[in-house]
């Protein structure tokens, strides 16, 4: 069964590669109608994301975006480490 690791946690999807497609297609074309109820534009990530084991593009892509996120997660934590220097030594 394949799994999808975001973050620190993993998430199991289907085993066949066609499920998995349709079922990343399916989830980024209903939440093109995120303005009905019950579906949402919370589905075009989910797709993007259940695509991304198949789709070399949209695994780049989220790659990408998985890079960014954690340097600037970095950064942020190195401004309040050196905050809290400046405010200890003052």
């Amino acid at each position: 069964m394949a799994r999808i690791k975001l973050g620190r946690r993993s998430y199991a999807v289907p085993g066949s590669k066609p499920v998995r497609i349709a079922l990343g297609v399916v989830l980024v074309l209903l939440g093109m109608l995120g303005f009905l109820p019950i579906v949402g534009f919370w589905m075009i990530p989910l797709g993007l994301l259940v695509l991304s084991v198949d789709s070399w593009r949209v695994r780049r892509m989220r790659r990408r975006l998985e890079v960014w996120y954690g340097r600037r997660k970095e950064a942020k934590a190195a401004q309040k480490a050196k905050a809290a220097s400046e405010t200890e030594t003052a």
